[in-house]
């Protein structure tokens, strides 16, 4: 992932617009630089919940360019964006972008989060997939209830 954010950053820092009050010009790269890394970030750990990276990004680091260069900025995020998505898409489930192990989605009752590995495919551990189940149940009869005819 990290490789997705830096080439962005590459490909977008010469079109940056310096901060006049900053004197080394570079708090405006650095705020980019951050938000495409946290971007890639949350892609590669929270991707279930996370529905526009694309949009997300592009709203985050718009201001700092001018709006002639905005179609250009957008471009290139959405490219790259859609390009890690299918990566992670093909990937295996057991592979892990960040480098630490899957962790369940689900907190003990003393809020701490649960230690366990999730099920393959899924967000939750053995003793919490009750939630996931819950979760899916609701969404299910939500739409249902949508395609019944009044």
């Amino acid at each position: 992932m990290y490789r997705f954010s830096r080439s962005i950053y590459r490909e977008l820092a010469p079109r940056v617009i310096e901060d006049k009050h900053d004197a080394t010009g570079c708090n405006n790269r650095q705020f980019v630089l951050e938000a495409c890394e946290a971007t890639f970030r949350r892609l590669a750990t929270d991707r279930r919940y996370f529905a526009r990276p694309a949009r997300s990004l592009f709203n985050d680091v718009r201001i700092h360019f001018a709006i002639g260069d905005q179609h250009r900025v957008w471009q290139v995020i959405e490219r790259n964006v859609s390009i890690a998505m299918q990566l992670i898409e093909t990937a295996p489930e057991t592979l892990v972008f960040e480098g630490g192990p899957r962790e369940c989605r689900a907190h003990t009752r003393k809020g701490t989060p649960c230690q366990r590995e999730p099920l393959p495919e899924r967000d939750y551990c053995p003793s919490h997939k009750h939630l996931e189940e819950a979760f899916d149940a609701t969404k299910a009869d939500r739409f249902e209830g949508d395609l019944v005819p009044a």
